[in-house]
């Protein structure tokens, strides 16, 4: 196998399941993991998953996958939205990213319509779930071909 696909989530991503199931659903960042391996390992690929509260963190995993990874899927979460150092590690970038959320920010808030990160995204995917990581996933293997 080759270079895996990077799977990063922020900021309160680790409290899926709890936090706002009304929102975000009632599946944990575990089952979210586990739908993400098991749809890599089907198209053979492997995945890097991980989550962090702190923006630095994410940089340094963006700036990591320039030469560990073959595509990165991300959900910046409300870093999205206010993370310019999040958009300016992406833009270094030369493989596909795609930016995923668990919900639909376009039928939200004003202010959770636009993102920094969608400026430098290959593609987006939204509004299904805990299976929008899981099309995401397909969609970065998809890039890499």
């Amino acid at each position: 196998m080759g270079k895996p696909i990077y799977v990063l989530s922020g900021p309160n991503l680790n409290l899926l399941g709890t936090r706002e199931p009304e929102i975000y659903g009632h599946q944990t960042l575990e089952d979210v993991r586990v739908l993400c391996e098991a749809r890599a390992r089907s198209l053979g690929h492997e995945v890097v998953f991980r989550q962090s509260n702190h923006e630095g963190v994410l940089v340094d995993w963006i700036q990591e996958a320039r030469e560990a990874a073959c595509a990165l899927v991300i959900n910046p979460a409300a870093y999205g939205h206010t993370s310019i150092a999040l958009l300016d590690a992406l833009k270094m970038l030369s493989i596909p990213v795609v930016e995923c959320h668990l919900s639909n920010p376009a039928a939200r808030e004003a202010f959770r319509r636009e993102t920094y990160v969608s400026l430098a995204a290959t593609g987006l995917v939204s509004g299904f779930g805990a299976n929008s990581y899981e099309l995401a996933v397909e969609a970065a293997a998809g890039l890499v071909r």
